[in-house]
C-alpha cells in the first residue's frame, strides 16, 4: 500500500484548492509510477477551465466535486504487476499533480505503452500514451525540464502550423496570434518564422507588460499590445489563431480585419476568466482547433514513425532557441506548487520562467 499526495481543485471554482492523501494498491496488470517532476504553464490552466467541457477531469479521478489538473512530466516505475513494464523504467507523459499514479499498461511496445484504464478510454489516445525515455527520439536527459514544459505545447503548435500550411493559410498573408508570450504561441511563431519566412508574416498580440519579452524572442515580425489593436495595420489578409480565449480580444481582431480575416481558430484559453463576450462577429466564424484530432489524421497519413521523425526534427532547433529567453525555475513542496498554480491562474506568471514542480 502506497500513499499518494494529490493537489485538488474545486470543479466549481478554480481558486478553491486543497491537498489530500489517497491510498493506492496495485491490482494484477497494473504499474505504479512515482512522479518525479512536472511542468506547470498557462496550458494547464486551460485544462482546468475546460475540465468539464472537454473531459480533462476524467483522466485522473478525484473525490466528488474536485479535480486533478493534468500536467506533463516524468516519473519512474516503482512497482509493477505487468510483465511488459519493469520497475526502474523512466517514463514521460500525462500526469496528475500528485506524487503517484497507478496505470494499467496496454498496447505495450518498446517505445512505451498506453494507460488502458476504463475511465480514460473515451478521451483522445494522445493523452494516454506514456513514452519510455530510452526509446524516445526527442529525449535528452539534460533537457527534461524543457521537454515537460514545451513539448506538449510544441506538438500543438507543430500541428497548427501543419494545418495552416496544408490549407495554404486560407489565402492569407499574415498569421495573427493572441497571447503572444504564452509558450504555445511562442512555439507556433518560431515554426512559422522558421518554416514560412517570406510566405506569411507573424503578428503577436499580448499585454503591454509582455510586449518587450515577445519582441525579445525574435519569433514575431510585429508585436501589438492588446490596447492598441485598433491602431494596428490591417490591410493585409490574415488568419487569427486565438490562444487567449479572451472575448474582447477576439472581437477586436474580427472587427479590425473584418473581410480581410480569412480564417479564425480557437486553441486555448490563457485568459480563462474572460472567455465570454464578443457577440456576433464580422468575418469567419471561429472554429475550434483540437490538436489530437489532427495528430490522429497525420498518424494515418505519415505513420507513427513519420510523425515522430518530423516532430523530432522540428523540435531540435526550437529547443536550442529557447535558451535565449527561458529560465528553468524548480519548485518543490505544497507551498511552491500552490503558489505557482495561483500565480498562473491570476495571469501573474513571468513568461521567461519555466516552472518545474514536484510534490
Amino acid at each position: 500500500m502506497t500513499t499518494s499526495t494529490d493537489f485538488l481543485v474545486s470543479r466549481k471554482g478554480l481558486h478553491e484548492t486543497k491537498f489530500a492523501e489517497t491510498s493506492l494498491a496495485l491490482k494484477p496488470g497494473q504499474a505504479l509510477i512515482k512522479i518525479d517532476h512536472f511542468a506547470f504553464t498557462a496550458n494547464n490552466v486551460t485544462y482546468g477551465a475546460f475540465g468539464d467541457a472537454m473531459m480533462y477531469w476524467n483522466f485522473f479521478p478525484a473525490p466528488e466535486g474536485w479535480g486533478r489538473v493534468p500536467v506533463w512530466g516524468f516519473g519512474d516505475v516503482i512497482e509493477s504487476t505487468h510483465a511488459g513494464v519493469k520497475v526502474g523504467e523512466r517514463i514521460y507523459g500525462y500526469l496528475p499533480m500528485s506524487t503517484h499514479l497507478v496505470v494499467k499498461p496496454a498496447r505495450v511496445t518498446p517505445q512505451g505503452f498506453f494507460d488502458g484504464a476504463a475511465h480514460r478510454q473515451k478521451m483522445s489516445a494522445v493523452y494516454n500514451n506514456y513514452l519510455r525515455v530510452d526509446a524516445d527520439l526527442a529525449y535528452d536527459e539534460k533537457r527534461e525540464a524543457e521537454q515537460a514544459l514545451l513539448r506538449p505545447l510544441f506538438m500543438t503548435s507543430f500541428f497548427i502550423d501543419d494545418f495552416l500550411a496544408n490549407n495554404d493559410f486560407f489565402g492569407a498573408r499574415e498569421v495573427v496570434i493572441s497571447s503572444a508570450s504564452s509558450k504555445t504561441s511562442l512555439a507556433l511563431a518560431h515554426l512559422l518564422h522558421a518554416n514560412r519566412r517570406g510566405q506569411v508574416a507573424v503578428v503577436g498580440l499580448t499585454s503591454n507588460s509582455n510586449t518587450a519579452f515577445a519582441e525579445k524572442t525574435k519569433y514575431y515580425d510585429r508585436v501589438v499590445a492588446y490596447n492598441t489593436i485598433a491602431q494596428s495595420p490591417h490591410d493585409t489578409s490574415a488568419v487569427f489563431v486565438d490562444m487567449a480565449g479572451n472575448g474582447e480580444v477576439r472581437a477586436a481582431v474580427h472587427r479590425l480585419w473584418n473581410e480581410n480575416l480569412k480564417y479564425s481558430c480557437s486553441v486555448g484559453a490563457t485568459h480563462w476568466d474572460k472567455m465570454s463576450g464578443g457577440g456576433d462577429l464580422p468575418g469567419p466564424k471561429p472554429m475550434l482547433f483540437f490538436a489530437p484530432d489532427h495528430i490522429k489524421q497525420r498518424s494515418q497519413d505519415w505513420g507513427q514513425a513519420g510523425v515522430d521523425q518530423r516532430t523530432a526534427q522540428a523540435w531540435k532547433p526550437f529547443i536550442i532557441s529557447v535558451d535565449t529567453w527561458m529560465k528553468i525555475t524548480p519548485g518543490k513542496g505544497h507551498a511552491e506548487v500552490e503558489r505557482v498554480y495561483r500565480d498562473t491562474l491570476a495571469g501573474k506568471a513571468n513568461p521567461e520562467q519555466g516552472h518545474m514542480l514536484s510534490l
